[in-house]
């Protein structure tokens, strides 16, 4: 194996960008912002897609595509919206190169290929699907409208990091249409749980579900609801929205119906979206010094089998650990065999706990003749011999535990680090010495939130939904405060 990963304590960042490397989930690539997926990132993401597209499907949705090019006068459509992503926004203006005649070998925009209107590149996909929606929707017979699509989207960025932040990346969209206010309400917050249950179930990530302010609200919503999670550094990061988007988007787009009664109104709608950046939430939030923790319900090899062998013995040992093997996979659990001849058994240990596989099982002659096996789990690094004879109860029944584990960890540093704090000065100071959640009163106004994000570096990222209200006073201004907002520094 190469060196030993940064340690978090050393470097949080160079340990994430390295982790994330070396243990081949993703890479930079030649095009400047956007990374390469690597096949075991890929899996990882493609078993978060399978899981949420199950649970989307549960609740009444249904997958569709739509273009990647949005035509700049629809973009422009809802104004708020357009105004939010306009800095971020990819343009293409061309449709043709040529042979550049200056420099033989070369191509060249094609100056007499200019298009008549630009196409912005989907930063997000409300204005190219509710100008199709306008098609959709003529009476209360055809609402409600829940579509989901998975896709990519462009966001140009500059300082980028592997999964967190890219110019392009992986997400899914949800965009619905309703007949009533209160519908799409509750299909912003349905959405919702189902998020925090994903989260909290399969990623093992304890969240935060709360409601976020006016200023960091999504272009053009009413209202944005959002999951927050706690990353091992202390700093916040979003792993999910949902968005109420009121009539904004159906009055922009001119999206109406006829109701029972026949009088035709606009649509309400909402739109929620998840993306690749819950991987770069599952590596800080679990891993530690010596590589990835997956849960067990997310890792593409949930069992790893190393055999322990003297030249010669190789295939007959393979023979032996078969029907282990088997039942394992008859079980559902997904179980690398790791029979290579050209690596020793410590280098193979190295690697899979890099890559945070759950369980490894070391099996030789001996171990099978005295009827055990060794058994490591990743999470605690436990050493432990189980009687082969109920090796795959057991097995199954320690990958339960540890998504279990791994949950409680992270749900108890999240504890440890949740502060109740009453004035700014201890605000300031717990941002910098002991970084977290902070629980903090402030009066509610942009311009107090600005002051704090300017002076500190710190957002509101919600203002919570499970919680009971408090009130206080403003650590900022002294004015009134109805409840706590959590703050921290972000992501």
């Amino acid at each position: 194996m190469s060196k030993k990963l940064p340690t978090r304590q050393e470097d949080y960042s160079l340990w994430y960008n390295e982790l994330v490397k070396r243990a081949g989930l993703a890479e930079n690539s030649a095009v400047r912002g956007c990374m390469v997926i690597k096949p075991y990132g890929y899996a990882i993401w493609e078993k978060m897609q399978r899981q949420l597209d199950d649970m989307f499907k549960r609740t009444g949705h249904e997958n569709a595509y739509f273009p990647l090019f949005v035509p700049k006068s629809l973009f422009e459509a809802e104004e708020k919206n357009a105004e939010g992503f306009a800095k971020e926004c990819a343009v293409v203006t061309h449709y043709r190169l040529q042979t550049d005649p200056d420099k033989p070998g070369k191509l060249r925009v094609d100056p007499n290929a200019k298009l008549e209107e630009e196409l912005v590149v989907r930063p997000t996909s409300e204005a190219i699907i509710w100008s199709t929606y306008k098609n959709w929707v003529q009476s209360y017979r055809d609402l409600p409208l829940l579509i989901n699509q998975w896709a990519n989207v462009v966001r140009w960025e500059m300082r980028t990091r592997l999964f967190l932040r890219t110019a392009e990346f992986l997400w899914q969209e949800g965009h619905t249409a309703h007949a009533t206010a209160e519908e799409a309400v509750a299909e912003t917050r349905q959405m919702l749980d189902v998020y925090a249950e994903f989260a909290e179930e399969h990623m093992a990530l304890p969240v935060v579900k709360g409601v976020k302010t006016p200023n960091e609200r999504f272009a053009g919503a009413e209202d944005t609801y959002c999951i927050e999670a706690l990353m091992q550094d202390g700093k916040a990061l979003q792993a999910g929205t949902s968005h109420f988007l009121g009539q904004n988007f159906a009055k922009a787009f001119d999206v109406q119906f006829a109701n029972k009664e026949g009088v035709r109104e606009h649509v309400w709608g909402t739109s929620w979206g998840v993306s690749t950046r819950l991987m770069g939430a599952l590596v800080m939030a679990h891993s530690d010094d010596e590589g990835l923790v997956l849960p067990p319900k997310l890792a593409p090899i949930q069992v790893v089998i190393v055999p322990i062998y003297k030249t010669g013995e190789l295939d007959a040992l393979l023979e032996r650990i078969k029907p282990i093997q088997m039942g394992l996979i008859a079980r559902g659990i997904s179980v690398k065999l790791d029979a290579r001849d050209t690596e020793r058994p410590g280098f193979k240990f190295a690697e899979w706990e890099l890559k945070g596989v759950p369980v490894r099982l070391a099996i030789g002659a001996r171990d099978l003749d005295a009827g055990m096996v060794e058994v490591v789990r990743r999470d605690t690094k436990q050493k432990m011999s189980l009687p082969l004879a109920d090796i795959v109860a057991s097995v199954d029944q320690l990958l339960t535990d540890i998504q279990t584990n791994i949950y409680e960890r992270a749900k108890s540093f999240r504890a440890a680090h949740t502060t109740r704090v009453d004035s700014y000065d201890e605000f300031k100071r717990m941002l910098d010495e002991e970084p977290g959640f902070l629980l903090a009163h402030y009066d509610g106004t942009s311009e107090t939130e600005e002051r704090i994000k300017e002076e500190t570096k710190a957002t509101v990222r919600c203002l919570p939904l499970n919680e009971a209200d408090e009130e206080g006073i403003c650590m900022v201004t002294g004015k009134p405060s109805p409840r706590r907002a959590y703050f921290a520094r972000a992501y």
